[in-house]
């Protein structure tokens, strides 16, 4: 039902949204000494039509980077595909078309939280220059037959084991919010068995490691309701007309309304300011907050078992920090990685994985030596200013390539 009421929406909104296209077409060939309203008529339409607008997967979009001066060609290229998650590579070359080789190994593991993989471009252009970087490329629940089966926490970790082994020794893990627990428990796993494709470092960025601490309004929100509250009001069927059909998710269209209303008066303020600046013919303070939105309001449907996994495990029952995480019945002891240097980044106003959530994790890796452990509480940046925009790249990301530059083989 919820699937039908949302697409009932998207239909009623249709006509509102081609005449709004074609008035900003208009518009926008109309000189302002014909029509002196013109950039209000126009600041309107352009409103109205990303109000509108379904917002489809975006791409990565990284053609070049400049590595100290020097152009990079990005290509990209999936080097194993599986039915819920793809690793993505991005394949870099002088203009000889000589690949570059030779930096470090980087595993960035996106979040499967509602959001493609390409929320984290800018995370990924930062360190491209000078790592060879791959991605987890998570998959639409929606697009994914039924006849692939579930997928829940352990299938995730089944993934992160097989990546790890794919890509071979001498690897270093980014996580990136959500993936923080998964990364953790895989990392744990790796090290019990002594596996060659132990990962040299491991940066846990905004990542719900122990939620009982400094609890803020994610956490409130998941002990005001219970899982079945969760899986009776959140869960859907994707309807017969999609590629999942019959699938259960939890659509990414609540998803995208959850994280909205958590900074609800943010997002109000932050339209305004748009309109504004459309207004004025402000192109690029315009432009900088359509390509964040675009971004953000292109969102995912994660299936139901992993969802429903990730509120029990992280908010509901705290098991990895409690030590009863368990994967295929062996139980998670992160005292286990001794040969992982540790790297935790937090922002200082984030409110989805709070200040000491994520650095919960340098107790549960007692055996690593201090040597190996490092942290970092970025100020004045939220949830999303730790992987992206100005600070991240020009403070925490060198912090980061540092830490592998230091234990990179």
């Amino acid at each position: 039902m919820l699937y039908h009421l949302h697409d009932l929406k998207n239909a009623a909104l249709l006509p509102a949204h081609i005449l709004s296209e074609n008035m900003d077409f208009w518009m926008s060939n109309l000189p302002e000494t014909i029509n002196p309203y013109r950039p209000l008529i126009a600041a309107s339409t352009q409103f109205i039509e990303r109000s509108t607008r379904i917002f489809t997967k975006p791409n990565f979009d990284i053609a070049t980077v400049d590595r100290g001066g020097i152009p990079l060609t990005i290509k990209e290229a999936d080097v194993m595909a599986k039915p819920f998650c793809h690793l993505k590579h991005f394949q870099r070359f002088y203009d000889n078309n000589q690949r570059v080789e030779d930096d470090p190994k980087v595993l960035i593991v996106a979040p499967l939280s509602g959001h493609f993989a390409t929320l984290l471009r800018d995370t990924t252009r930062a360190m491209l220059p000078h790592h060879d970087v791959y991605i987890t490329d998570w998959v639409d629940a929606s697009r994914i037959p039924l006849k692939e089966g579930i997928f829940n926490l352990q299938n995730y970790i089944d993934y992160l084991l097989d990546f790890m082994r794919c890509l071979g020794e001498n690897v270093h893990i980014i996580a990136v919010c959500q993936p923080s627990v998964p990364v953790l428990a895989m990392a744990s796993l790796l090290a019990e068995y002594n596996e060659p494709c132990q990962p040299r470092s491991m940066t846990l960025m905004g990542g719900p490691i122990d939620t009982r601490v400094n609890p803020g309004k994610v956490n409130e929100f998941a002990d005001e309701h219970s899982m079945d509250w969760f899986k009776h009001t959140l869960i859907t069927t994707v309807p017969s007309y999609m590629e999942g059909a019959d699938r259960r998710v939890c659509p990414g269209f609540l998803m995208l309304s959850g994280f909205m209303s958590l900074n609800l008066q943010r997002h109000k303020e932050a339209g305004l300011k748009l309109f504004e600046h459309l207004v004025r013919g402000d192109d690029e303070e315009a432009e900088a907050h359509k390509r964040f939105y675009d971004e953000y309001r292109s969102v995912l449907d994660m299936p139901e078992d992993y969802y429903l996994d990730s509120i029990r495990v992280a908010f509901k029952e705290h098991s990895l920090p409690r030590g009863i995480l368990n994967w295929r019945g062996y139980v998670i002891d992160p005292r286990k990685i001794k040969n992982t240097a540790l790297m935790t980044v937090e922002g200082e106003l984030d409110d989805i994985s709070c200040p000491g959530q994520t650095l919960a994790a340098h107790d549960l890796c007692s055996s690593l030596p201090q040597s190996m452990k490092f942290q970092h509480l970025q100020k004045e940046v939220g949830h999303y200013g730790i992987f992206n925009g100005r600070r991240w790249r020009t403070i925490i990301q060198p912090k980061i390539a540092e830490m592998i530059a230091a234990f990179n083989d």
